[in-house]
C-alpha cells in the first residue's frame, strides 16, 4: 500500500531533491515491462494533427528512444497506488516520453519538426488503432483543442492517476513553460479518464491497411514486366515438355476452385438442428443451432461470407492476438443472423474461429468484421458470445443449454444479480465494464445459469467473454459463492489490464493472509492469472489488499511464466507499505507451503513461515527468494 498524501497544485515536491540514480539496465527493464502504457501515453500527448497512423509510429519511436545513455537521475515523483512509480526506472522513462512528446508538439508548431531517424518503418501498410465509440471520438476531439502541456496534464491525471502537484512537477521537469496554465486548461475537458484505456488510444493493438498502392504500382511497373519476361524465359529453358513449377499442382493465385467457392455459398452453410445439443456428447459451439430472424436472408449471408474472405478497404477488421484473419477453408457454421441495435449481425463458426460480421441497417458504409479464436472452447467457454456493443451496453448470444442470464456487479459481493432475460438465446443489454468513464466504480459481469449451476464471465473487449474462477491453481472453482465473490471484489477493476489480449479465463487465488505491523489489521494477498486462447501471453498479477481498502494494489506482474498456474501452484511477492504512524515496511508473502522468505538488496532480512515484515525506507528496492516445505527454491514474481 502506498502513501495517500496529495500535494497542492502549485506546490510541487521540490524538497525531495533530484531523485535516485537510474542506470540503463534499470530503465530498460521498466520500459520493457510498461511499454504498452508508455506508448499509449506518448500517443495521447502527441498532436492529433499528425493523423492516427503517423501518431502511432511516432509514439513507438519516442518511447524506444527514452533510455538514458548512461546513469541518470530519476524524477522524484511520490509513490502512487499503482506501484509503478516506486520504480525510479519507470519514473525516468515516463519523464523522457513526456518531454519528447512535448518537444515534438512545440517544434511541429514552428514547422521544423522531423521524426527521429530510428522511426519504425512499415512499407506498404498504414497502421492505426481500432476505432472506438462516440465517447472516445468526442474525447479525442476535445483533446485536440488543448495545447501540448494541457493535453499531457489531462493524460497524466487520468492514465497515471497523478495528483495535480505531481503533474505540475513532472511537466516542469519535462520543459513545459507554464504548468499552472496547462492544469487550468485541462480542467476545461470533462474528466472521462476511463476512456483513456480504450482501444481507440492503444497504439500497440493495431489494424493494417494498404497505402500508396498507385504510386508503388507506377514505380514498379517496368521492373515487374522485366521480371515476368525473365520468369517466362527461365521456365521455357528449365521446364521443357511441361514439367513441374515451383508450386507443383497448386492453382494460380486467386484462381477459382471448388473449396473456395463452397466457402462463399450461403446455401452450403452448416445449420445444426435445434435439439442437437441435448443428445451430443460435446458442449461447444459445434452444437449451437442457427438463431435469429435473418437466417434466411441469403443476400446478407452472402455479404458476410464475402467480407470474411476478402474484406475491402472500408471494412473495420479486428482480431484477437494469435487469430488468423483469412477466410474459412470451407462452408462455416451459422450461429446467428439478425438485427442487433442499429446493425445487422451475422455470427459464423469454422471450428477454430468465431467471426462476427456487422453492417449498418441504413445501408451506409462502415461494415465491421471481428474474429476471435475459439479452438478447444467447451462448457462455460462456449456458453456466450458478444452480439453487439452500443451506448456502453453489451448484448450476448447464449448457448442453447443456458437457462438464465443475469447482470452482477463484481465490486459489490453483497449485491444481488439482476435478471437480463433471454429471447431466443439473446440477452437484454448489460452495462459493459469497459466503457465506463472516469474512475472504476463498478465492474458488471455476466452470470449464466445452466443445469450444472451458475458461472461468471466478463467482457474484455472481445467476442468470447472470459471465464472467471477462484481457488488454488489446478483446482479452481466457479466464482459464484459468497467467499469467491468477496475474493474478487477488490481486484475486479484490475481486469481492465487484460482487455483485447485474447484472454480465455482469469483465476483469483487468495494465497496468503498477513497480519500487518503496528496493529494494522490483516491484509490479503491474491494472485490473478489470465490464460489466453493461444497459450502464450499469460499474465500473473500478485495483488495486495489492506483491511478497509476498496481496491487492491498490484505488487508484481509477470507474463509468460508458470507461477500461480496449474504447472507451478506457488507464488512469492512483496510490497512497500506505510503504517498509520508513518513507518515504512517491506511486506512479503508466499503460499501456505512456503517454509521461509529472504530479502536482499535494499533490505536484508530472513524469516520462517509464509510471510515476512521488516522495516524499510520509502523507495527501497529488494529481491525476494524463499524455500518451499519440500526444500525447493522459490523466487519472487517479477
Amino acid at each position: 500500500m502506498q502513501s495517500q498524501d496529495v500535494a497542492p497544485r502549485h506546490a510541487p515536491h521540490s524538497a525531495k531533491g533530484p531523485g535516485p540514480v537510474v542506470d540503463v539496465e534499470q530503465a530498460e527493464a521498466a520500459l520493457v515491462e510498461h511499454y504498452p502504457r508508455l506508448v499509449r501515453l506518448a500517443y495521447l500527448v502527441l498532436p492529433p494533427g499528425l493523423g492516427r497512423g503517423r501518431r502511432v509510429l511516432t509514439a513507438h519511436a519516442l518511447t524506444q528512444r527514452a533510455l538514458p545513455r548512461g546513469r541518470a537521475s530519476a524524477a522524484a515523483i511520490p509513490a502512487q497506488s499503482t506501484g509503478r512509480d516506486t520504480d525510479p526506472g519507470y519514473a525516468f522513462v515516463r519523464l523522457q516520453v513526456v518531454r519528447s512528446a512535448l518537444k515534438a508538439t512545440r517544434t511541429r508548431g514552428r514547422g521544423m519538426w522531423r521524426l527521429p531517424p530510428l522511426l519504425p518503418q512499415v512499407w506498404g501498410l498504414r497502421l492505426f488503432p481500432r476505432s472506438g465509440g462516440a465517447d472516445e471520438l468526442a474525447l479525442d476531439q476535445r483533446l485536440a483543442t488543448l495545447s501540448g502541456p494541457a493535453r499531457a496534464a489531462y493524460v497524466l491525471r487520468g492514465l497515471e492517476r497523478l495528483a495535480d502537484g505531481d503533474v505540475h512537477q513532472l511537466l516542469a521537469a519535462a520543459g513545459a513553460e507554464d504548468p499552472d496554465e496547462a492544469l487550468l486548461e485541462a480542467d476545461d475537458v470533462p474528466a472521462h479518464h476511463g476512456l483513456l484505456a480504450s482501444p481507440e488510444f492503444d497504439p500497440c493493438s493495431l489494424q493494417a491497411r494498404p497505402t500508396d498502392l498507385m504510386r508503388r504500382r507506377q514505380h514498379t511497373k517496368a521492373a515487374l514486366a522485366a521480371a515476368t519476361a525473365l520468369a517466362v524465359c527461365g521456365a521455357l529453358v528449365v521446364l521443357p515438355g511441361g514439367g513441374w513449377g515451383p508450386d507443383g499442382a497448386a492453382a494460380p493465385a486467386y484462381a477459382q476452385n471448388p473449396a473456395a467457392e463452397a466457402a462463399l455459398d450461403p446455401g452450403r452453410l452448416t445449420r445444426v438442428a435445434p435439439t442437437a445439443w441435448k443428445t451430443s456428447a460435446r458442449a461447444d459451439f459445434s452444437v449451437w443451432p442457427a438463431r435469429g430472424p435473418l437466417t434466411g436472408d441469403t443476400a446478407l449471408l452472402r455479404r458476410a461470407l464475402a467480407v470474411w474472405a476478402r474484406p475491402g478497404e472500408t471494412v473495420r477488421v479486428s482480431a484477437t492476438p494469435g487469430t488468423q484473419t483469412g477466410g474459412p477453408a470451407g462452408p462455416p457454421q451459422l450461429l446467428y443472423a439478425g438485427d442487433v441495435d442499429n446493425a445487422r449481425v451475422v455470427i459464423l463458426y469454422d471450428g477454430l474461429r468465431i467471426a462476427r460480421y456487422a453492417e449498418p441497417k441504413d445501408g451506409t458504409q462502415g461494415a465491421a468484421l471481428d474474429l476471435a479464436r475459439a479452438d478447444g472452447a467447451t462448457g462455460v467457454g462456449a456458453s456466450a458470445l458478444v452480439l453487439g456493443r452500443a451506448d456502453g451496453n453489451v448484448r450476448y448470444l447464449t448457448a442453447p443449454w443456458v437457462k438464465a442470464a443475469a447482470e452482477r456487479d463484481l465490486t459489490k459481493p453483497g449485491a444481488g444479480a439482476m435478471d437480463l432475460g433471454l429471447t431466443d438465446g439473446v440477452t437484454g443489454p448489460l452495462a459493459g465494464p469497459a466503457m465506463q468513464p472516469g474512475a472504476c466504480t463498478s465492474w458488471n459481469v455476466l452470470q449464466l445459469t445452466d443445469a450444472s449451476g451458475t458461472q461468471l464471465t466478463t467482457d474484455l473487449g472481445e467476442l468470447v467473454p472470459a471465464h472467471l474462477t477462484t481457488g488454488r491453481p489446478g483446482k479452481p472453482h466457479e466464482a459464484n459463492g459468497a467467499e469467491a465473490l468477496r475474493t474478487w471484489a477488490p481486484f475486479a477493476c484490475s481486469l481492465s489490464a487484460e482487455r483485447a489480449a485474447g484472454i480465455r479465463s482469469v483465476n483469483a487465488w487468495a494465497f496468503a493472509d498477513q497480519t500487518l505491523p503496528e496493529d494494522g489489521g490483516t491484509a490479503r494477498w491474491v494472485c490473478t492469472r489470465a490464460e489466453t486462447w493461444r497459450g502464450d501471453g499469460t499474465a500473473a498479477l500478485a495483488q495486495f489488499h489492506t483491511p478497509g481498502g476498496r481496491y487492491g494494489a498490484v505488487a508484481a506482474r509477470a507474463t509468460d511464466v508458470t507461477a500461480c498456474g496449474a504447472r507451478d501452484p506457488h507464488v512469492l511477492a512483496g510490497v512497500l507499505w506505510k503504517s498509520h504512524a508513518g513507518t515504512w515496511y517491506l511486506l512479503a508473502a508466499g503460499g501456505r507451503d512456503t517454509a521461509s522468505i529472504r530479502t536482499t538488496g535494499g533490505v536484508t532480512a530472513a524469516g520462517r513461515g509464509s510471510t515476512l515484515a521488516v522495516p524499510a525506507k520509502q523507495g527501497t528496492q529488494a529481491q525476494l527468494s524463499g524455500t518451499l516445505d519440500d526444500g525447493s527454491a522459490l523466487h519472487g514474481l517479477r
